[in-house]
């Protein structure tokens, strides 16, 4: 490109992110299923879902968790990370380190979206079973 030529300025699209706060207060299941759906992501890593099983006996160290894991301990950071981003890990600082549990809420919202799953599958077998037989019609 020669100095007389000048590159096109990308032009930008303005958005109005008032509308986009208004729906997600009016959509508060949108959320929630975003929530689940994050939490049944991070669990579909296996390393994750082991550092998770870990923690659910008990709170834990990184340092504690990378130990008893075939990754490394800043691979086992950023899995946490990823986990507590999508709501199902907590720390507590205690001095310098970082003890992580399960977050009892995130675990709550993603029983509750599983549960779901649960409760539409038992009215479905209710409406079959109390439903007219065969033998009837």
């Amino acid at each position: 490109m020669g100095t007389s030529q000048k590159r096109a300025r990308p032009s930008f699209r303005r958005v109005d992110l008032t509308a986009a706060r208004v729906v997600s207060y009016a959509l508060p299941l949108v959320t929630a299923n975003r929530s689940s759906t994050a939490a049944l992501d991070a669990l579909g890593d296996s390393t994750r879902r082991a550092i998770f099983e870990r923690l659910a006996d008990r709170p834990r160290a990184v340092g504690e968790l990378a130990r008893d894991l075939p990754v490394s301990r800043p691979a086992v950071s950023q899995h946490l990370k990823v986990l507590q981003n999508a709501g199902l890990v907590d720390h507590t600082p205690v001095g310098t380190r970082r003890v992580y549990h399960v977050d009892p809420h995130g675990l709550e919202e993603l029983r509750s979206y599983l549960d779901g799953f649960w409760n539409r599958s038992l009215r479905t077998f209710k409406d079959v079973a109390e439903g007219p037989t065969k033998e009837a019609e």
